[in-house]
């Protein structure tokens, strides 16, 4: 059976007004819309796009949803989550790669970005660290520890014996409130302490502590904490 060519006119538009400008002026749910197609060819997927929007308030909130959230979605199944998670592991790669290559405090802003697009969305907290060179360049960023909706459990000891490891001279440390306010916490303060302690005997710099929510981001340091 050939398809509607009402449908297949929308998707060729669609297909022509992403590659004027590889999609900056397309509004989120039509972004959406045509990555959805890529994994619903014969299917009509504003319905579910717009959906999507409605549910999760923007593209950066349906990519980084957990698939069973986004299997709840009338039509959304394997094809299209796979087709989602992909954006958005794209992106993060993306994103990595802007400032893997080059002293990262020269790179701050696109730091955030990265932080932003990897924590801002998650639903519990997840304690990262940026590992470095003694050019400041990126060794590696790890997932220290996963926690709770509101807590995660940091060891200094295991911090710095990681440093060690990789043969790091300095590190950032990142985590992410839920509540999506960044505002340092109590604990948040004590446990920078903590490490900075920890590393000093052994020459390892903490350059910073970022805390991303999903309305922003705080450093320790710019904010006089450290």
């Amino acid at each position: 059976m050939s398809e509607n060519p009402q449908k297949l006119g929308h998707r060729a538009r669609l297909r022509e007004r992403f590659l004027r400008d590889a999609g900056a002026a397309m509004p989120d749910y039509e972004l959406l819309e045509l990555i959805l197609t890529q994994a619903q060819p014969r299917a009509d997927t504003k319905p579910q796009a717009k959906e999507l929007i409605k549910r999760f308030g923007d593209l950066a909130g349906v990519i980084s949803a957990e698939p069973r959230e986004l299997s709840s979605i009338s039509g959304v199944g394997e094809a299209a989550i796979v087709a989602l998670k992909a954006a958005r592991e794209a992106g993060l790669r993306l994103a990595r790669k802007s400032i893997s290559d080059r002293p990262i405090l020269s790179a701050w802003d696109q730091v955030q970005a990265y932080c932003r697009a990897a924590l801002a969305y998650e639903k519990t907290e997840q304690f990262h660290l940026l590992f470095l060179d003694r050019k400041n360049c990126l060794i590696a960023d790890e997932v220290q520890q996963r926690g709770t909706i509101d807590h995660t459990p940091v060891y200094p000891r295991e911090v710095v014996k990681r440093a060690l490891e990789l043969g790091a001279t300095a590190l950032i440390m990142v985590h992410n409130h839920p509540s999506g306010d960044p505002t340092p916490s109590t604990d948040d303060i004590e446990i920078t302490q903590a490490v900075i302690e920890a590393a000093a005997p052994l020459n390892i710099i903490v350059h910073d502590h970022l805390v991303i929510g999903r309305n922003g981001e705080s450093s320790l340091r710019g904010l006089g904490l450290m």
